[in-house]
């Protein structure tokens, strides 16, 4: 199995720069080219379709959508993902603390696999835990408040009957106040969803995989004597990073356009 995972792209404006990389990025996947945007001298330059693609968490910068009522500016970049998904590669996308309701457009109408909280990921022979992270630290009480706020059923229904401009008004304010309620030293923020993927290896993931802390990293170490992966996927923000999943082994790459 071949897999690309990516997050935190808090995607805008179409003009924007990295929204281009991004799309860029995924024409690149869609032509097999994964294994040399990695540039690893273990993988090769060979060509190789990808399987599944995982979007963890906050690919825009924020999300409400009423059915095919979307932000115009977001139809690029799904009609991208749609590309991909019809030429056989699985998407599969992690709510974020910027985009969620996602299930009832990127699932019942796209038929794409939506995730809120965490999904347990089949790699080969390896199981992998999945989430954006961003309940990884349960210090942080005032923002656990406020998602389980936003994220309630009331809310849901609440924003159906708002016109799709106000709607995404009051999504583009709720973005900068999460925003705000998160914003913590990266470094500091690695180290404890390490601490909380340690946790996991005591489960018997061989595997953990985050977004939200904007931090590439990749990290092994050894639990009851097996090889254990954690991965914080960083962001397309400043380091347009991504991992790269094959044979059971995962690489950490940084995209430019060549």
């Amino acid at each position: 199995m071949k897999a690309i995972f990516i997050s935190d792209a808090h995607l805008k404006r179409a003009s924007d720069e990295k929204y281009g990389w991004l799309i860029n990025f995924l024409n690149d996947l869609k032509e097999g080219m994964a294994r040399s945007l990695v540039n690893s001298d273990e993988l090769g330059k060979e060509k190789a379709s990808i399987d599944a693609l995982y979007i963890v968490g906050d690919l825009f910068d924020f999300w409400f959508c009423q059915r095919e009522k979307i932000h115009p500016e977001y139809k690029l970049i799904i009609d991208k993902l749609i590309e991909l998904q019809k030429t056989g590669i699985s998407i599969h996308l992690s709510e974020g603390n910027h985009d969620f309701f996602m299930g009832e457009y990127f699932k019942n109408i796209l038929g794409m696999e939506v995730f809120g909280e965490w999904a347990r990921v089949k790699l080969d022979n390896l199981w992998a835990f999945v989430a954006h992270g961003d309940t990884t630290d349960k210090t942080n009480i005032k923002y656990i408040l406020l998602r389980k706020i936003l994220r309630s059923r009331v809310f849901y229904r609440f924003q159906h009957f708002i016109p799709a401009s106000i709607r995404w008004a009051i999504a583009g304010f709720s973005s900068a106040v999460s925003k705000e309620m998160t914003i913590e030293n990266g470094e500091v923020l690695v180290e404890k969803m390490f601490s909380f993927a340690l946790t996991k290896f005591g489960e018997d993931y061989d595997a953990v995989i985050l977004g939200h802390c904007h931090r590439p990293v990749l990290r092994q170490c050894i639990v009851a004597e097996k090889k254990k992966t954690f991965v914080a996927l960083g962001d397309w923000i400043r380091h347009f990073s991504f991992l790269y999943y094959e044979n059971n082994k995962f690489f950490l790459g940084y995209y430019r356009p060549r």
